[in-house]
């Protein structure tokens, strides 16, 4: 009797353990890296993820690797096995700027990664401070033109999305201005608001409250529509500039993510991204919801590396 209890105790042990098995493997573990310190915006958003993916994974942590703009944290992924486990939650310009800026990039942005999906996007406003006059774009222009080179713009640094966005900014509108690089966003703000410099082009959600202030003035955003934060504020477009310029958020995973595995990232993020309580906050934090299928953010990506390509080259930046 003892030994019929016995085996069936092992049985019953065997097949649960089976079951623990299955479970694990039915949810594995997911480990979602960001390149940029805790707090900032791509962490933000990292951290927002991981909490809606909770159930659709065994665990979900978040690990920051800081530096070089985030492409330690994309080597990390690059080097990882392709088995779902881990991904990368970034901002777009590792992937579309610096291909372009680097002379010897360690990753091919194209080859190196398996794109999962577009998360949400966010747009930049030319914003004016206390030292400039104009109240409109055409306003911006038409003075800009009249003293090429006098009218300056602020920036976080050589070689940053900003930096280009001036640049396009400036081929688009036949204008020439003077770009001010400075070491961060916070020093170019101080600069604007001090009256150093007249413009910055600048992400909406970092202005908006300064411009509701009447501190600055917010005079067009960057996006193909209008952004609801300052909804009273033209597009670029509506202001005579044919330009449409924003910055997204992805997640990718190393290359060779098998098609299975991809599926499932892609359904549980896509589906996080739907929820109201998600597009509620991100639309708290200035983020547009996106989610999209990788094939999707291939092409985004594609799109992006062409439209950045002549502006970084008319720079002549090339950084090391």
């Amino acid at each position: 009797m003892q030994r019929r209890w016995m085996a069936g105790a092992c049985l019953a042990l065997a097949a649960l353990g089976g079951a623990m098995g299955a479970f694990a493997q039915d949810k594995p573990p997911l480990k979602i890296v960001v390149g940029f310190p805790p707090g900032g915006s791509a962490d933000t958003l990292a951290r927002l993820l991981a909490e809606a993916l909770r159930n659709d994974f065994q665990q979900v942590i978040v690990e920051n690797r800081p530096g070089a703009g985030g492409r330690i944290a994309l080597q990390q992924v690059r080097r990882a096995a392709p088995d779902g486990h881990t991904v990368i939650v970034l901002p777009s310009g590792p992937m579309v700027l610096f291909p372009h800026v680097y002379k010897k990039l360690d990753y091919d942005a194209v080859a190196d990664f398996t794109p999962v999906s577009l998360l949400a996007r966010f747009q930049f406003g030319v914003v004016a401070g206390p030292a400039s006059t104009a109240k409109t774009v055409k306003d911006m222009i038409t003075q800009a033109k009249a003293q090429p080179g006098k009218a300056s713009y602020g920036t976080p640094g050589l070689g940053t999305l900003p930096h280009f966005m001036g640049v396009l900014f400036e081929q688009k509108a036949g204008a020439s201005l003077n770009h001010v690089p400075f070491q961060g966003g916070g020093p170019a703000n101080t600069a604007l608001l001090g009256g150093h410099i007249d413009y910055k082009f600048d992400v909406v959600s970092e202005t908006a409250e300064l411009h509701r202030a009447g501190k600055v003035r917010i005079i067009a955003v960057t996006g193909s529509q209008r952004d609801p934060q300052v909804p009273e504020v033209p597009t670029l477009k509506e202001a005579g500039i044919d330009m449409d310029a924003t910055a997204w958020f992805a997640m990718y995973g190393p290359a060779g993510l098998n098609a299975e595995v991809l599926q499932r990232l892609n359904g549980a993020v896509t589906a996080a991204l739907k929820r109201p309580e998600m597009r509620e906050r991100l639309r708290s934090l200035g983020y547009e919801t996106v989610g999209s299928t990788p094939a999707e953010l291939a092409a985004e990506q594609a799109s992006d590396l062409k439209r950045w390509e002549a502006p970084i080259k008319a720079t002549g930046v090339q950084l090391d």
